[in-house]
């Protein structure tokens, strides 16, 4: 398989119309022989301060909710679109007071902290720095203010990672950078430790270090549930290229991050550990789900949804193998991760408005196109002030000040559809590798390690058994009117 080993990077520019014309304000596309980022401030480093600076920007939109409305009762908070759970669990979860996460009871009905362990601990770790004195508001504040910039840093390592992990392609981390959902929701929630730690991973993949790969999905399924499935991702993905010393690496290098996190609580504080599993495995169906939408238009409380959503997971999971193993070229690695997180989603009991945070590093490797990009961001943008003044509207007794049941019931249905039209069109690239952009030049997967470029070994299909050869492209610039359109 013909692979390119140029080292000049790929420009969005030259390849997507809607990078094109949003350049235009800067003066336009810049040149095939240009010089980039000088000596210092090369494409990772722009990625990287263009997050920050979205973060900030992020930050800069709670300032309500900092100043007062976190305060003042719950419809100020939603009628401001700045809510975020940081600061309220300072209090409610313990921190406040000095309890040891998992080791100490709880007041109240949650008994536990209901969060992995390494969350846990980055949760910990943000009340030890801050400060204890003054009044609860202002510590609130402070543990929010704290949380922020930790996250911060975590932003930064996802741009960073993303902007490597593809060695031609630094500039498709502009959309993470750029995505309006990462900078409005990068803190409702603790989320982006394990979005950092799971890019970490991938661009060790894509490196080759397979058991590195392991260590940090290990670690960020310790911080949160989701990452784990990019095991099964790999799991179907070596299968069909024979590299089961690259998975077994992998595996073993997850569990034992893993169990390095986990087995201390796990021996000290078995009911509390456990506490997370179990909430999980209880709750009830939740905002922005496909089953909330269901359950509010036919009144049917979905007693059962805990059995439908697992059934519907495996299900779409095991459409995802099937696909992996017929495509006519074996998907791309971050192909793969996007819809199997994707339907992790789709299929869940809640669809969190932070739970987008997942999937925008994904995307922006799995399908760097702008336009396609562009329409997911607007439906999670209007589903994130949907779920705002829905809760605003319960939330202002008879004022009912806010969005009403049918309204959120249409931005749930538009975020479920933008997030399924982005899966569509990825099993559209799949089934038609000539029309993935990132292959365009004659790559094989960027993103793949030990798998790009490697032979198929086991298929289901006569397409897939078909010899496939990337071909590099003698010019990077793509002929809008022709191969270029969608």
């Amino acid at each position: 398989m013909t692979k390119v080993h140029e080292d000049s990077p790929v420009l969005p520019t030259q390849q997507d119309e809607v990078s094109a014309a949003g350049s235009e304000f800067l003066g336009g596309p810049i040149g095939r022989h240009a010089r980039l980022g000088g000596h210092w401030l090369g494409p990772v480093r722009v990625v990287a301060l263009i997050a920050i600076g979205m973060f900030a920007l992020g930050m800069v939109q709670k300032l309500p909710c900092y100043d007062w409305a976190w305060f003042r009762g719950a419809a100020s908070q939603y009628t401001h679109a700045c809510y975020s759970d940081i600061p309220h669990l300072y209090a409610v979860r313990g921190f406040a007071d000095n309890l040891t996460p998992y080791f100490d009871r709880l007041p109240g009905d949650m008994e536990y902290l209901e969060y992995p362990v390494l969350t846990g601990l980055f949760m910990e770790i943000a009340s030890w720095l801050t400060p204890g004195s003054g009044s609860m508001q202002h510590r609130e504040q402070m543990y929010w203010m704290v949380n922020a910039g930790m996250l911060m840093a975590c932003a930064a390592v996802i741009a960073v990672c993303v902007a490597r992990t593809h060695r031609r392609r630094p500039w498709d981390a502009l959309l993470f950078a750029l995505a309006p959902a990462f900078a409005l929701t990068a803190t409702i929630n603790w989320d982006l430790l394990a979005i950092a730690l799971t890019a970490a991973g991938m661009l060790m993949w894509s490196r080759g270090r397979t058991v590195l790969f392991g260590v940090l999905i290990g670690l960020a399924t310790a911080a949160k549930l989701y990452p784990v499935l990019l095991l099964g991702v790999l799991f179907v993905l070596c299968w069909r290229a024979g590299k089961w010393r690259a998975f077994g690496g992998a595996v073993l290098g997850a569990a034992g991050s893993w169990l390095l996190v986990n087995l201390p609580v796990m021996a000290g504080a078995w009911e509390g550990w456990t506490k997370f599993y179990t909430f999980s495995q209880e709750r009830p169906i939740d905002f922005g789900s496909v089953w909330l939408l269901i359950s509010q238009r036919s009144g049917n409380p979905l007693d059962g949804a805990n059995t439908y959503a697992t059934g519907l997971t495996l299900l779409l999971c095991g459409a995802i193998g099937l696909l992996t193993l017929t495509a006519p070229r074996r998907p791309r690695f971050a192909q793969l991760a996007f819809l199997v997180v994707a339907a992790f989603i789709l299929a869940n009991k809640v669809y969190s408005p932070q739970y987008v945070l997942w999937l925008i590093p994904l995307a922006a490797l799995a399908r760097p196109r702008w336009r396609d990009f562009l329409i997911w961001q607007a439906t999670e943008v209007a589903y994130f002030f949907g779920i705002w003044f829905y809760l605003a509207y319960t939330s202002s007794g008879d004022k009912h000040q806010g969005l009403p049941t049918e309204g959120y019931q249409l931005a749930i249905a538009a975020h479920l559809l933008g997030t399924l039209y982005l899966c569509a069109v990825i099993v559209r690239d799949i089934l038609m590798p000539e029309r993935d952009l990132v292959r365009r030049d004659g790559a094989d997967d960027p993103s793949g390690g030990v798998l790009d470029g490697a032979e198929d070994v086991f298929v289901l299909s006569d397409a897939a058994r078909a010899p496939q050869y990337a071909t590099p492209s003698e010019d990077r610039r793509v002929d809008w009117g022709t191969s270029a359109k969608d």
